[in-house]
């Protein structure tokens, strides 16, 4: 194998690249940065008003009509949201359109305001992409430099949104094909996403603090109940995928006119809500997360919220799929904890980022993001649990543009 050729003179290039990267970088992560800043605050607004006033369930299914009809009315180039970045970063057409950021912010509001379940991470990668894909206008930019610039807005979303800069980096550069990650942006991506999670502190974001409590020592049981319940992360992920993409599929078959399916799918979650008594499955559903690391709750927790999520992203709600990922993976790992006679919090943390691991098809970024939430100590089990979810859940995620590189195993 011959080696690499070294330029005569490096240093004015690598400067330069640099100095180039961290500027287009700063614009990213300002503006990315601003934009969850912006909508963490109207999501937080939200979330009170519905919670004070949960009569407004009933008109979920107005609510969805309205943004279902404003999608396809106005946002028909856009609706493919985090998958038409990804397929713009491998095979790039044409510009993001910039009205797919306030396109995606007013409807995942909307979504949550009346009810639905879903979640966050895909309106602030979405907004950070189409905002960053805004500089590729801009003069003496390669087309390369388009790709790496879609990759850092969407570093700097989900830096941004969750409060992990370091698991925003490695997730931009890890979710568009598995198995492979993109080493020629690592620099504008990590930058992206220190920057942008320092730009929503600036404005006042806080981020929730989830008490992991005790670590047990690294034992042969341990692990091995580590491994038993990472096999039904990945499983439960897999699901989630599978379950949200076969309902969309049969919701265009049956109502091909858009603005009906979110109409259906939002009477089925109201009237599901009012059977049930209770708001507990719809919404972001932090209080629920911050209880699984700290008492046992109702087995059936995370059975609900996939099937409050499903519904409400599978008719066509808007939102992202993470935090309820987060939420199953916590309730579930809060359910498996007793009879693997290991504690709630070490369970519910490792669900928490192994259901992501496995259904979105990022072992590394869920594993960095253990890290940055709980601390350096449940990492061990935080990584035998993502791997082993990524390698159960099989080739398909939430992500349908995603490609794969390879098998997941030489089997």
């Amino acid at each position: 194998m011959k080696p690499l050729p070294r330029p005569l003179s490096p240093l004015p290039y690598w400067l330069a690249y640099l100095l180039k990267w961290t500027a287009l970088a700063s614009v990213v992560a300002l503006l990315a940065g601003s934009a969850s800043a912006l909508f963490l605050f109207a999501l937080d607004a939200a979330t009170r008003w519905r919670e004070a006033h949960p009569a407004i369930i009933w008109a979920l299914p107005l609510a969805g009509f309205a943004v279902g009809w404003v999608y396809w009315r106005f946002g028909r180039a856009v609706e493919a949201g985090n998958n038409l970045l990804i397929d713009e970063i491998i095979d790039p057409t044409s510009a993001v359109p910039l009205r797919m950021a306030p396109l995606v912010l007013a409807g995942t509001v909307i979504s949550h305001l009346f009810g639905a379940s879903v979640g966050r991470e895909g309106t602030a990668v979405q907004m950070g992409g189409s905002l960053a894909d805004q500089l590729s206008r801009l003069p003496r930019l390669a087309p390369a430099d388009r790709r790496v610039l879609l990759m850092a807005g969407i570093s700097a979303g989900f830096a941004s949104v969750f409060g992990t800069p370091l698991a925003g980096a490695v997730f931009g550069l890890e979710v568009l094909v598995i198995g492979r990650l993109r080493h020629d942006a690592i620099f504008p991506c990590i930058a992206a996403a220190i920057l942008a999670d320092q730009v929503g502190l600036a404005w006042g974001v806080h981020h929730t603090h989830y008490a992991i409590g005790i670590i047990p020592a690294i034992t042969v049981w341990t692990l091995g109940a580590v491994v038993v319940a990472g096999i039904a992360f990945g499983l439960v992920g897999m699901a989630f995928a599978g379950a949200t993409h076969a309902l969309s599929a049969r919701m265009k078959a049956w109502l091909p006119y858009a603005p009906l399916r979110p109409l259906l799918g939002g009477a089925v979650v109201a009237v599901a809500v009012w059977a049930l008594g209770t708001q507990r499955y719809v919404g972001l559903g932090i209080p629920v997360i911050v209880e699984a690391f700290a008492q046992p709750l109702p087995h059936w927790d995370w059975l609900g919220k996939l099937a409050f999520t499903v519904a409400s992203l599978g008719s066509g709600f808007k939102g992202g799929e993470v935090t309820p990922l987060f939420y199953i993976g916590a309730t579930l790992g809060n359910a498996l904890a007793p009879l693997l006679h290991l504690p709630f919090g070490l369970l519910a943390g490792v669900g928490f980022v192994a259901v992501f691991a496995g259904a979105a098809n990022t072992p590394l970024a869920s594993t960095v993001m253990a890290l940055e939430l709980f601390g350096p100590a449940i990492g061990p089990y935080a990584a035998l649990g993502c791997v082993v979810a990524y390698l159960f859940s099989g080739h398909c995620g939430i992500y349908r543009a995603q490609r794969g590189a390879a098998s997941k195993t030489h089997g």
